[in-house]
């Protein structure tokens, strides 16, 4: 996903950690990362908004995944739309025909993403409606 591995490592360490919550020092020793990767990592998690600090004992804090992370950071529908402007992009540069045959791929590819970006947004209010989840996302 041309994330830095640290990312992955932090997320998948925070979906199945024991106890849930983490201190800084708690993922770097649990996962062999620096410091720096931590804290870059989960910084980079609680501005998705997929991890939340809480309350640790001391003076610190701890970060928690949020059961609905996956769910809440869904912004595929953005990507689809990316898709489908490139794929637009493409067929005016080959002159604007959708019906000539070298633009086919790119009608279809175009039409393709339009309508799966379309239907995205209903998809994560089901899945969250039948989940039980809190409005998981911020604007589809």
């Amino acid at each position: 996903m041309g994330l830095p591995a640290a990312f992955g490592k932090l997320m998948g360490w925070l979906l199945i950690c024991d106890p849930p919550q983490q201190t800084s020092a708690q993922l770097v020793q649990a996962l062999g990362l620096a410091k720096g990767s931590v804290s870059t990592g989960m910084r980079a998690l609680e501005q998705l908004g997929m991890v939340q600090r809480v309350p640790a004992s001391g003076r610190g804090h701890a970060y928690e995944m949020l059961p609905d992370a996956l769910v809440r950071t869904v912004d595929a529908r953005r990507l689809y739309l990316v898709i489908h402007a490139v794929m637009q992009k493409g067929i005016d540069v080959l002159g604007g025909d959708e019906s000539a045959p070298r633009a086919q791929r790119l009608r279809v590819t175009r039409d393709f993403y339009a309508f799966v970006a379309e239907r995205i947004p209903q998809l994560i209010d089901e899945f969250a409606q039948q989940e039980g989840l809190s409005q998981p996302r911020k604007d589809a």
